[in-house]
């Protein structure tokens, strides 16, 4: 959840790119080509959305 207008600003910006992609899609191929793009979005945000929390290395 973001805490600030910059974090929402980010996110904001980053559903705006999955939007656009979608659309060039859409254009160019039609139906299969967005459900495929879709595809693509979606493992991405899973990736996202499961990562673990990056090792901390301690100096």
């Amino acid at each position: 959840m973001p805490t600030n207008e910059k974090e929402l600003n980010i996110n904001l910006f980053v559903q705006l790119e999955i939007v656009e992609r979608i659309r060039r899609e859409a254009k160019r191929g039609g139906i299969e080509a967005v459900m495929e793009q879709l595809d693509i979005e979606q493992a991405a945000i899973e990736r996202k959305l499961y990562q673990n929390p990056p090792l901390l290395i301690e100096k």
